[in-house]
């Protein structure tokens, strides 16, 4: 099925295709539609404790069929920015298997001592120890590297500190500001755009959060579909001088039983004024 002009889509999870264990209703279809219309798509995620085969199983076992291909993590556009920046270097690292295994696929060794970065994401490992390491080594010359700059976590018993909140204690204590590589930041937007194999203007950005998935979309020059099912809300739009280009409540609105996903993509050009509400949008074109 044509839809008209090329596009693809980069996709976030949490709060787009599940909250904590339970998968959104539709959304199991929404990603069954694009694979029988062969539309390309890839879930990026901030979170680099798993693998991409790890973030794939569980995807499956939810009932949404993926591959490792479809997966792309901050782990792994950390790993891949800091090889092209030293390639063969080494890391100290707070953090865990995710974060580990693409450090090793790129060619890095984990150590203790006078590493050439120290290399922050989320870990249930965490010790006063661990930071203190990472503070001396920050101050000794080490160069500061953060996975994402997401304060917080969800998980099923509540919420944790995130790798935002686990590096400000080190930038706090060292007065070096982290680089940060997960969204919003353009270096993961623009890996995972090239992994998806989309031009700029054919790149549609699918997130639940304001500050991260769409402001990261817009800062890119994606187009951006903000859903209601997860971290923001229709009342917080007001809060932001940028916009997504189409609200919608989740992207079971998306899937082929609503036929709204081949009828929305082509009007999708910025040049256009189209209304960026969905249900604007369908009053619009009716």
């Amino acid at each position: 099925m044509s839809i008209g002009t090329r596009k693809g889509f980069l996709i976030d999870m949490d709060g787009v295709i599940y909250r904590g264990p339970e998968l959104i209703p539709g959304a199991a279809e929404f990603i069954a539609s694009l694979r029988r219309s062969r539309i390309p798509f890839m879930f990026l995620t901030n979170n680099s404790q798993r693998t991409r085969r790890d973030v794939a199983m569980k995807l499956t076992r939810m009932g949404v069929a993926v591959e490792d291909t479809h997966i792309f993590t901050c782990a792994m556009a950390t790993a891949r920015f800091l090889a092209s920046q030293k390639p063969s270097g080494t890391a100290y690292v707070i953090g865990e298997g995710g974060l580990l295994n693409a450090l090793h696929s790129n060619g890095y060794a984990i150590v203790d001592r006078s590493p050439d970065y120290v290399v922050v994401g989320e870990g249930r490992t965490l010790s006063f120890e661990m930071l203190e390491q990472a503070v001396q080594m920050v101050l000794d010359g080490a160069k500061l590297i953060a996975t994402n700059l997401d304060p917080n976590c969800p998980t099923n018993s509540g919420t944790r500190p995130g790798c935002g909140a686990i590096v400000s204690l080190i930038e706090k204590a060292t007065g070096i500001q982290a680089f940060s590589v997960g969204k919003p930041s353009p270096v993961m937007m623009r890996m995972a755009r090239k992994e998806l194999g989309m031009a700029t203007s054919e790149t549609i950005m699918i997130g639940d959060t304001m500050e991260t998935d769409i402001q990261g979309g817009v800062q890119m020059g994606y187009k951006t579909i903000l859903v209601l099912s997860g971290g923001s809300s229709r009342e917080d739009l007001a809060k932001y001088a940028f916009k997504p280009d189409l609200v919608i409540d989740s992207v079971a609105d998306l899937s082929e039983t609503t036929g709204l996903l081949h009828e929305i993509l082509p009007t999708m050009n910025r040049e256009d004024d189209t209304p960026h509400d969905l249900r604007e949008w369908a009053r619009a074109h009716a």
